[in-house]
């Protein structure tokens, strides 16, 4: 069966070719409603769908954005890829969704892909060392957004971020207010700014009233995974103590699920809190005490910011703080 082509349209709308070529790309100011929507009326009808490759040529815009980010099943990450999505489909943007395993090599190969694919832009979610990777970016001048992860030499550049540090302060001041002193904490990769952020909160609050103590930190990689590798060693390690604060939900998870195991009561034994708030927080039991990331307005705010840059919008604010805040619920 023949292609359809904007030349079929142009014939059964009795309009010109260019007529139908201005109307989808868009550029159909000086074009009457009636027409615009008999155009889409014959298209709809043909079940035509236009050439991205030609609509991008005539354009200089493929009308996509690309989102690397570093791993798919933490529900951070897949909720915050939700957000984004969302407003695209708002702005008439597609989405290309790249999901790199915190690999470095599959993210510098999937830059390389985005670039061939002419996307607008490109939202990035760093998995590790990434500076190679936004070099590559900026090479090529491609719009740029950097959320939740910072990276070293680009913090001055177009991003969305949470204060990492203000909301492990405001868990871990609770914690002591329900008479918690020997509190452990389970960071993240130290290659990761923020995991050096959220542990700095801890450090500077624990100090503040010389109950800090080196054995009472633990590292660990930022999954279910990891969560349990801490949690074993923290019980073969130690035996006294009132609470785990874990650097990210999925992580928590994990150590309440050794925990259990391991005959602990939460919280009457142990208190946990957790950080993100994924919404899978409210769904165990009990339900997760976590310091709260407003992911969907990041990931919203996000696109809209990288739009912005895309059309060289003048009156941007370059960097966006969101302020994270403790939510209570049942294991603290």
């Amino acid at each position: 069966m023949k292609k359809v082509t904007i030349n079929d349209i142009a014939r059964i709308a009795g309009v010109s070719k260019a007529t139908v070529s201005m109307v989808f790309n868009k550029k159909d100011e000086n074009i009457s409603q009636e027409t615009r929507e008999k155009i889409f009326k014959v298209a709809k009808e043909l079940n035509y769908i236009p050439n991205s490759v030609a609509r991008s040529l005539a354009t200089s815009k493929s009308y996509s954005i690309g989102i690397i980010l570093p791993d798919i099943t933490n529900p951070f990450f897949s909720e915050i890829a939700r957000a984004i999505e969302d407003e695209a489909n708002i702005l008439g943007y597609n989405v290309i969704l790249c999901n790199t395993d915190n690999k470095i090599k599959k993210e510098e190969e999937y830059i390389k892909l985005l670039i061939s694919k002419l996307v607008d832009g490109i939202i990035f979610i760093a998995g590790g060392a990434s500076k190679k990777s936004l070099k590559l970016i900026k090479d090529n001048s491609v719009p740029f957004v950097l959320v939740d992860r910072y990276i070293e030499d680009y913090e001055d550049n177009y991003g969305v971020f949470c204060k990492n540090y203000e909301g492990v302060v405001e868990g871990v001041e609770y914690l002591l207010g329900k008479g918690k002193k020997k509190i452990l904490f389970v960071k993240g990769p130290t290659e990761l700014e923020i995991s050096k952020q959220r542990f700095e909160g801890y450090k500077t609050t624990m100090s503040k009233y010389g109950l800090y103590i080196d054995d009472y930190v633990f590292e660990s990689d930022f999954t279910l995974e990891g969560g349990k590798r801490a949690t074993e060693e923290i019980l073969n390690k130690l035996n006294d103590f009132d609470a785990i604060f874990y650097s990210n939900d999925v992580m928590a998870f994990g150590g309440i699920k050794v925990l259990t195991r391991n005959g602990y009561k939460i919280p009457d034994d142990v208190s946990v809190v957790g950080f993100d708030n994924i919404q899978i927080s409210e769904f165990i039991e009990p339900e997760l005490t976590t310091i709260s990331q407003p992911i969907y307005e990041m990931g919203k705010d996000a696109c809209n910011l990288l739009v912005k840059v895309i059309n060289e919008d003048e009156n941007i604010e370059k960097v966006h703080y969101y302020t994270p805040k403790l939510i209570i619920r049942g294991t603290a």
